[in-house]
């Protein structure tokens, strides 16, 4: 139904340790052109530096075979070990009123687990929910891990 906001939420275990992802997205994702190639084409930074909430990033990436792009104002918490990336500009927003994507580490049992949430808004009641996007996510988490492991 459009005009009301939406949520998807996803969790995968990262056996790499959260510390790692989290240092990886945070301070250096200029590097994910290297690490997920079929996933992303380039990250660029506009404003700021990277890792330091109020910094905008634009993204180009590749989902569904498409190529896009996306450009966010990011904020960092250390603490959380969380980013939110806010959608300002791109592919997605013409979709999508807002789309905001956040992922945070929480450990449970010793096992460090990577959520990701996506929070939006449909434009219209024809346009499909992100679940795309979130399996993106998803992939885009295992093919680090991968890459990580060797």
């Amino acid at each position: 139904m459009a005009g009301l906001p939406d949520k998807l939420v996803a969790q995968v275990a990262f056996k790499a340790g959260g510390d790692v992802f989290h240092h990886l997205i945070a301070k250096n994702p200029n590097h994910f052109n290297k690490v997920c190639p079929s996933k992303v084409q380039a990250c660029e930074l506009q404003q700021g530096q990277f890792g330091t909430t109020g910094s905008v990033i634009q993204w180009k990436y590749v989902l569904e075979g498409k190529e896009g792009i996306a450009k966010q104002v990011i904020e960092v918490d250390e603490e959380k070990k969380q980013v939110i990336f806010k959608m300002i500009g791109g592919d997605l927003l013409e979709l999508y009123k807002n789309m905001v994507v956040t992922y945070h580490v929480e450990t449970r049992g010793g096992i460090d687990f990577i959520t990701w949430t996506i929070d939006y808004e449909l434009i219209n009641a024809e346009t499909p929910h992100p679940v795309a996007v979130l399996n993106y996510f998803i992939e885009f988490t295992k093919e680090i891990e991968a890459h990580i492991f060797g």
